[in-house]
């Protein structure tokens, strides 16, 4: 038998049939998933037109469970509670045509969580595009709807709207949580930045993953040289949708107004000395563990540097009702749209 050279073409040849095998099978799951989601919905509306039309109830769909199930005897999924849900999923979103096509690219069980943990069809339409977006187990979905993501998102404290391009802005807004859940961290709540610093570089993965899944580890204590003299910034990300650096300071305390002219420093050097041509502005984000919403605001009123300041957790706490925080409807919907 010939010796194959594996560092030539052969590598390359067979890095591009896996990768196309790999394309082939999750094609084939999406189209699966996609038919299963169909005819669930199918079911739904069938329910809901012959309840409304002959005062069908509880007892028609039992004994339709029960029927079924001698039919498919080897298909799972028509349980009496499944068709209620498939009833109430119809009912649900058949008033909303934008977010149709949302839930056919998620699995089923995907859509009964959202259906059933989320209150309104932004919130739903939030966990939809996220889900899709970023391919979240059911674990991780679960875990960012009891973290109030949705929430969180929205209300994030930035100055974007002044300091990036339209372009950009709404996809930033998103990208800065107003609260992060560092709960897979060992930490005491007595500890310090460099302690904390440690322990996120320690469980990068996770960390990267409570940041929101599209950034990539560029360095911790990344550092920049100006006018002979050593700067260091906590940590350096890069945001791979917003395609730039994203620059990142730990604060174990509350805020205070003087962390931006730092973080203003460390973003001009960051665009004047690392940014690529074709990157957008640096971003910077203000980790601390408390803050004032209305001291926030002042200070970043007149800053001239895309920065956004929020808070960290390391325990899970019982969450606090955000919803009156909200922004505008208008305002949401705005934001939404740029999920992609």
């Amino acid at each position: 038998m010939p010796i194959i050279d594996l560092s030539g073409d052969y590598a390359d040849l067979l890095r591009s049939v896996k990768e196309r095998v790999r394309d082939a099978q999750y094609n084939a799951l999406r189209a699966a998933n996609s038919a299963l989601v169909e005819l669930y919905w199918d079911l739904g509306k069938l329910l809901v037109e012959r309840k409304a039309d002959e005062g069908w109830g509880k007892s028609i769909v039992q004994k339709l469970a029960i029927d079924l199930k001698k039919s498919f005897p080897d298909v799972t999924g028509f349980s009496s509670s499944n068709l209620w849900r498939m009833k109430a999923f119809f009912e649900k979103y058949s008033a909303y045509e934008k977010l149709v096509p949302l839930v056919r690219e998620i699995s089923w069980s995907h859509n009964l969580i959202i259906l059933e943990r989320c209150s309104d069809m932004q919130e739903r339409e939030f966990y939809l595009k996220m889900s899709r977006k970023f391919g979240w187990s059911k674990k991780v979905l679960t875990h960012q709807i009891e973290n109030q993501s949705y929430e969180k998102a929205l209300l994030g404290q930035t100055n974007f709207d002044k300091t990036l391009p339209e372009t950009v802005r709404n996809q930033a807004k998103l990208a800065v949580k107003d609260d992060y859940l560092f709960d897979f961290l060992d930490l005491s709540e007595l500890h310090t930045e460099s302690a904390l610093e440690r322990a996120l570089i320690a469980k990068v993965e996770d960390f990267l993953r409570a940041m929101g899944g599209m950034f990539a580890f560029m360095g911790s204590q990344y550092r920049l040289e100006v006018d002979g003299r050593d700067f260091f910034i906590d940590l350096l990300l890069f945001h791979r949708k917003l395609r730039c650096l994203i620059a990142i300071e730990l604060k174990i305390g509350e805020f205070k107004p003087e962390y931006i002219g730092k973080m203003q420093f460390y973003l001009t050097a960051l665009d004047n000395m690392i940014r690529q041509p074709d990157e957008n502005p640096s971003i910077g984000i203000i980790l601390c563990k408390e803050k004032s919403r209305t001291i926030v605001e002042y200070t970043l009123h007149d800053a001239k540097k895309p920065i956004g300041v929020a808070t960290y957790q390391i325990t899970r706490t019982l969450p606090s009702d955000l919803k009156g925080q909200l922004p505008p409807p208008e305002e949401i919907v705005a934001l939404l749209e740029d999920i992609h």
